[in-house]
């Protein structure tokens, strides 16, 4: 199962540029999408789910955040054989939402490296770049002790 979010939606940081990430069910990253701001949710997520496709062939169920709700996601996901659930809040104000924590301990660990913090990059694919290396750091730490 994987989960599809996008980084920077809430209390957005990071100016002209939207993140979004699919994390498995340990929180390491699938795939990173950066791209311009005037780009719309659902189209990102199109990427997103089509990359992550090519990239894990046993796909099967996706947990998404609730600014990926509508037709053109479903379609995508059901072209690639994939379930997609969209976590929705039930309540007003704060609750913890069910298998969001995922997501947001990777946010965690990726807002420890400096150079992820702010958009210094002139491409969005040397911030794509940036993103699997925090990723890689981590992963490599782990290994080691």
């Amino acid at each position: 199962m994987y989960y599809l979010h996008n980084w920077d939606a809430p209390g957005k940081k990071v100016n002209g540029r939207k993140r979004h990430i699919m994390v498995d069910t340990l929180g390491l990253i699938i795939t990173v999408i950066v791209h311009a701001a005037n780009f719309a949710d659902s189209t990102s997520a199109r990427m997103v789910v089509a990359d992550a496709h090519l990239n894990e062939p046993t796909l099967e169920h996706i947990w998404a955040d609730q600014g990926y709700r509508g037709d053109t996601l479903q379609r995508v996901a059901d072209g690639c054989s994939v379930e997609l659930e969209v976590v929705e809040r039930t309540e007003p104000g704060f609750a913890v939402l069910p298998k969001r924590w995922v997501v947001e301990r990777t946010f965690a660990w990726l807002g420890k490296h400096r150079r992820l913090s702010k958009d210094y990059e002139r491409l969005p694919q040397m911030s794509e770049c940036f993103v699997y290396q925090a990723m890689t750091s981590l992963m490599l730490k782990r290994l080691t002790v």
